[in-house]
């Protein structure tokens, strides 16, 4: 099944979840150092090989969490997107439908405020006056030039 242009592909959204998976395995293999640290306090049997024990998973977890967040960071922008390929065509292809979402979001945002008109509906002007003494642009209500104080 085809996907179109502005759905992410089940490839790079396995790629996405895959990279999740790593990440709380890295914290898991990671945090596990400190709870066999705390099991086994002031026990010195074998010390060296414990040691060497929480050392290899504590390096491992930290491993499995960086290439668990650049196979995220692939997976949500793709890679032109997210610079592994250096092509600003493929990256916008990329992150279109992020770019899109977001653009929806801030849209919805600020048209439940009332800050920006929908598309299609007709705006007021705006009518502006210019200062003669400084050339600044003031409301048209306004008797005083809001950047040098002459009279309008």
């Amino acid at each position: 099944m085809p996907t179109s242009k502005k759905q992410i592909s089940p490839e790079r959204r396995f790629v996405y979840y895959l990279g999740l998976v790593f990440i709380v395995s890295g914290f898991a293999l990671f945090g596990s150092t400190f709870v066999t640290f705390i099991a086994n306090f002031g026990n010195f049997d074998n010390f060296e090989g414990q040691a060497i024990s929480g050392m290899a998973r504590a390096f491992g977890g930290i491993a499995l969490i960086v290439v668990g967040g650049i196979l995220m960071n692939v997976g949500a922008r793709g890679i032109a997107g997210s610079g592994i390929i250096l092509d600003p065509e493929s990256a916008r292809r990329d992150v279109e439908p992020w770019s899109r979402m977001a653009g929806g979001v801030v849209q919805d945002a600020l048209s439940e405020i009332n800050v920006v008109q929908k598309l299609g509906e007709d705006r007021e002007p705006h009518i502006k006056v210019r200062c003669r003494k400084c050339q600044a642009l003031n409301d048209e209500a306004a008797k005083f030039c809001n950047q040098c104080g002459a009279e309008i």
